[in-house]
């Protein structure tokens, strides 16, 4: 029997090399094959010239065991390939070379394990720690094993390799399952010797006291590199698990393979035990499917998984699988040598579809035009004055007049109407809040004027014209802090503006002539939750404020004056307590509403149209209940009838820049820079990182964005405004993608229950012209808005501060801090990452939170808030990678908020923006 096999073998071997194959044309040159040679292969016998970039691959499979003299876990080499594979067998002797042979269950099963496997293609680390620990990353990042299984791993993936010679002084080894404590234990079915000890390394054979050499090993080229295959059992994995590494330079990995040969590859393959999964075997198709000179190059070459994928369905096709019949001669067997050789000329002849390189030039693969990351990325600095302008001029004016006729649609029509009352509403709301915080020196009419003409401005002109500007929360904040250092250096407020106003136009010129909007680039999700959650707390720690401060002047006394008069002199009945039952309804009516387009009442249009309207429907409900109750009075909304200012005693329409009513210091028109340049970094954040959202290349847009040229429109109108006496203002991100969603066209559903794709969106001028002139219209809307309480107003302002919070990861995580992990989401940065790890990127958050609290909080110090925010980018980019790794950076600090346009339970538009309204 062993005579005919080895006559087998020969004959196999013999009419094998008896031809040579093209091997496929990847980049250049082919692989020449060895001659037939009937006599002892020698070491030349197996040198190829290899592909440019490739090597002659020598694969070592290692199996987790235990050693019987110290009972410990180690890596034992269990086989390795140099073309033909050696086994060794369990006395330390290594097996006859033959050729590989494989079950059909391990080629399937290595199949479906490798599509749904982990691959790390040119990674630059030179141990197998790093390997390691880059490799157990990717594993949690792609919820191939949980966090808490991470250190056991490493610790497994770190023991200790040892080789054939070894195998005497460790008294032999066993099988051995690795449990979660780390302690390894006997594997609960039985283990059987492989077929291929069986065969191959029979007791005693070719060598001295039962250990024969190696028989290939002398056969190495000088020129190869190793690729290590690791498999075991470990009992606390939910599924077998593959990670596929190929390093970007062979290097020598300590201690791991037996010879001085750098390793340029590495497959783990770890899995629970179970019937019918024999890891061993499962190993031997990886390392076999590694020393096969094809799927060899594609690993080389590949620069995906899915490549890789295709190479293994590639090797399955050209492998022969025969029935479990018996053959009537071991000679019949020759007989599918042709087959055989027929097999493998098909997998070797090149392939008569190459894809041209050229062809991918052309094609988009991340987006339109003028998208970031997109052919033409406008946030790419071209190295010339003002070129990012110029290129965003260039990209979007010569279609000015497709922008016109894009909009001669009902639904532009329709989108115009509803962004008018999403625009007026927080333009009445902060106003009010803005007549209150700087003494009535701006209020609504102010507010109004400046939004609609600077809307107008910006609709013309802008590169972007889906962006809607208004004033926004931050903005709010800085006027308050800065009317009060004006107040405390006896300054005069809107003298003060003015020369910010001309430092503004400064900077901006100075930022779009060097392209500084690049920098946006920088600017993580981490310091745009910390602004927004700051915002957000901001908006509902000044409602409360207002409603106490409403309570002192009207306490609640058991008996009162009881004549009611629109002048109080004192505290009067009930208006305290009708005011608190103003702002919670209006705040409830607009909470209840922004949810019902998501519930199952009524039809879906209906819906959408009540919850898109929650806001200007809730004012009107509470305003119609202030009105009933005429017994109690409430503080209404100052407003100027008709195109009037809101205090016309104390300033007049413009702004002379050396002073009102005294002459305005000298130094005061330099120092003004530093706090023009707290606004510019405000309006930079906000109007930017909305451009950002509204240019992802999931909304399609094909006209591009213009950083550049926005920025220095919305900063320059501002700086103009000034002289006016009219707020500045920015791209409000709620607003804005309101907008970009009322313009999108969905088509239908190509399948049932697939999402509706984006067919078109309507980008165009004309909406958000129509609207900021709805908005200056709204000026002779002065007896209608004067009957507005202020505690609506109020409600709102909490409405729009609780609403913040959504979308915003950090909120998120605080919560989880007082949830037991078993009730934790199912989310990356729960699953990915260790609870702890969470918990201590929160409390920096916080840290930072509380700091620009702080800052905010006293008078002295809070002009400096927008400085401090932005020193939270150099923490986030140099400190945090010092404590967090970057697998857990990734999952905490993503940018993963995908854009809404067909709402979920509980999803709008505010989930997707971490930016504050």
């Amino acid at each position: 029997m062993g005579d005919s096999q080895e006559d087998y073998e020969e004959g196999l071997e013999e009419i094998l090399e008896q031809e040579e194959y093209e091997d496929p044309v990847v980049l250049v040159a082919q692989v020449e094959e060895p001659e037939a040679h009937l006599t002892e292969p020698t070491a030349t016998d197996y040198h190829t010239t290899s592909q440019p970039g490739t090597h002659e691959v020598y694969v070592e499979l290692h199996e987790l065991v235990m050693d019987e003299k110290n009972q410990e876990l180690r890596w034992m080499e269990a086989a390795h390939w140099v073309r033909l594979e050696e086994n060794l067998g369990q006395d330390g002797a290594w097996g006859r070379p033959h050729l590989s042979y494989l079950n059909f269950w391990s080629l399937l099963e290595l199949q479906r394990t490798f599509a749904k496997g982990t691959v790390l293609l040119d990674l630059s680390e030179t141990s197998l720690a790093g390997v390691a620990n880059q490799l157990l990353d990717r594993f949690i990042y792609e919820e191939q094993i949980r966090p808490q299984d991470r250190d056991e791993l490493l610790r497994v993936l770190l023991l200790r390799h040892s080789h054939a010679g070894d195998l005497e002084a460790l008294g032999g080894v066993k099988p051995t399952v690795v449990t979660r404590s780390g302690e390894p234990s006997e594997p609960l079915l039985p283990q059987h010797p492989s077929l291929e000890t069986k065969l191959f390394c029979e007791q005693g054979e070719g060598g001295t006291e039962g250990h024969s050499p190696s028989g290939i090993l002398e056969k190495i080229p000088p020129d190869s590199e190793a690729t290590l295959v690791l498999v075991g059992c470990a009992t606390f994995l939910e599924r077998p698990i593959l990670g596929f590494v190929r390093l970007k330079e062979a290097t020598e990995l300590e201690n791991t393979v037996e010879l001085p040969v750098p390793v340029r590859f590495l497959l783990v393959l770890l899995g629970p035990e179970a019937p019918h999964t024999d890891y061993t075997q499962l190993g031997r198709a990886a390392a076999t499917l590694m020393s096969e000179r094809v799927f060899r190059m594609d690993a080389y070459l590949a620069q995906s998984r899915g490549e890789l994928v295709r190479s293994l369905e590639s090797f399955l096709d050209c492998s022969l699988v025969l029935p479990p019949s018996d053959a009537p001669s071991e000679q019949a067997l020759l007989s599918l040598v042709p087959v055989q050789r027929e097999l493998l000329r098909r997998r070797y002849l090149p392939s008569t579809a190459k894809p041209d390189p050229s062809f991918y030039k052309g094609l988009d693969l991340n987006g339109g035009p003028g998208v970031p990351g997109g052919p033409d990325d406008p946030l790419q600095r071209t190295g010339k004055l003002f070129g990012g302008l110029v290129r965003d001029i260039r990209r979007r004016y010569p279609l000015y007049l497709s922008d016109i006729t894009d909009a001669l649609s009902p639904q532009v029509l329709a989108a115009v109407i509803f962004i008018y009352f999403a625009a007026l509403s927080p333009a009445v709301t902060f106003g009010g809040l803005l007549g209150e915080k700087t003494q009535n020196l701006m209020g609504v009419s102010e507010l109004l004027i400046s939004t609609a003409v600077q809307g107008v401005l910006f609709s013309l002109l802008a590169a972007q014209p889906l962006l809607v500007v208004g004033f926004s929360g931050p903005l709010l904040v800085f006027e308050e802090s800065f009317l009060s250092f004006c107040n405390n250096n006896k300054l005069e407020y809107l003298v003060g503006r003015v020369w910010i106003g001309f430092w503004l136009i400064l900077l901006v010129v100075l930022v779009v002539a060097f392209e500084g909007s690049f920098l946006v680039r920088f600017i993580s999700r981490y310091t745009q939750e910390i602004f927004s959650f700051l915002i957000s707390l901001i908006f509902m720690y000044e409602t409360i404020i207002k409603l106490v401060k409403i309570f002192q002047a009207h306490p609640l006394q058991p008996h009162y004056r009881h004549n009611v008069t629109m002048k109080p002199k004192g505290a009067l009945p009930n208006t305290a307590l009708l005011s608190l039952v103003l702002m919670a309804g209006t705040f409830f009516f607009a909470m209840t509403l922004r949810k019902f387009k998501n519930s199952s009442y009524f039809p879906g249009k209906l819906r959408r149209v009540i919850g898109d309207f929650g806001v200007p429907i809730s004012i009107l409900i509470m305003v119609t209940v202030d009105f009933f109750v005429q017994d109690t009075y409430t503080e209404k909304l100052k407003v100027p009838k008709g195109f009037e200012l809101s205090d016309a005693s104390a300033r007049g329409w413009v702004i002379h820049p050396l002073g009102l009513y005294s002459e305005f210091p000298i130094w005061m028109m330099f120092a003004s820079a530093l706090p023009a340049l707290l606004v510019f970094i405000l309006i930079f954040l906000e109007s930017q990182i909305t451009t950002l959202i509204i240019s992802k290349p999931e909304r399609k847009l094909i006209k591009g964005s213009g950083f550049h040229l926005d920025l220095l429109l919305v900063i320059g109108m501002g700086g103009v405004a000034t002289l006016f006496g009219m707020p500045w203002l920015s791209a409000t991100t709620v607003r804005s993608v309101t907008h970009a969603n009322a313009l999108t066209v969905m088509g239908k559903a190509s399948t049932p229950g697939a999402a509706a794709q984006i067919q078109e969106v309507k980008e165009q001028r004309l909406s958000g012209l129509l609207v900021s002139v709805l908005v200056g219209a709204s000026l002779y809307m002065g007896p209608i808005l004067s009957h507005i309480p202020m505690a609506v107003l109020f409600g709102i302002f909490l409405y729009m501060g609780v609403t913040s919070l959504s979308g915003i990861q950090l909120f998120d995580r605080i919560l989880l801090c007082f949830k037991p992990p078993k009730y934790h989401p199912d989310v990356p940065f729960v699953k990915r990452v260790k609870t702890w790890r969470m918990h201590l990127f929160t409390g920096i958050q916080i840290i930072c939170l509380a700091g620009l609290w702080a800052v905010k909080s006293f008078p002295q110090t809070s002009l400096a808030l927008p400085f401090v925010l932005i020193l939270t980018v150099p923490l986030r980019r140099l400190l945090l990678p010092l404590i967090f790794r970057n697998l857990e950076l990734q999952c905490l600090d993503a940018d993963d908020a995908k854009p809404t346009f067909d709402e979920e339970e509980g999803q709008d538009e505010y989930d997707e923006v971490a930016m504050p309204v």
